[in-house]
């Protein structure tokens, strides 16, 4: 009987963070275009769905990607009151792991020659342009 009790005086509380780290180790990381630390770096969220992710770090390309966080059961309405009143602290914890490719030179006639075929396909009515 006292325990009810306790759990509705000295609720628990969710904890839910990202970790985040790349190859190589450094990349200035922004999750919705904000900047939230360098990797290896763990980050706190507060909402589940699609992140907007950058990672840029120089001599690197520049990754621009999304990632999904679904929320797990003990999220969903209903079950989520009962892991909330718990007199323990829950933690939600993910992972991601990127991969960042060197930054390739380019040669100002391979800069010339891309800048001529994206021309090209400009010129090409929309019915004939690539599917990509």
């Amino acid at each position: 009987m006292i325990l009810p009790l306790i759990g509705c005086v000295v609720p628990g509380c969710i904890r839910r963070t990202i970790e985040i780290d790349s190859q190589p180790q450094g990349a200035i990381v922004y999750l919705n275009d904000e900047e939230v630390g360098r990797t290896p770096t763990e980050v706190p969220f507060t909402w589940y769905g699609t992140y907007d992710v950058r990672l840029s770090k120089q001599g690197y390309e520049t990754l621009n990607t999304t990632r999904q966080l679904k929320a797990p059961l003990g999220e969903w309405p209903g079950p989520d009151l009962f892991v909330e009143i718990m007199p323990w602290t829950t933690h939600y914890q993910y992972r991601w792991d990127f991969e960042l490719a060197e930054q390739t030179e380019v040669s100002e006639e391979g800069l010339v020659d891309r800048g001529q075929q994206l021309r090209a396909l400009l010129d090409k009515p929309a019915d004939q342009l690539p599917a990509d």
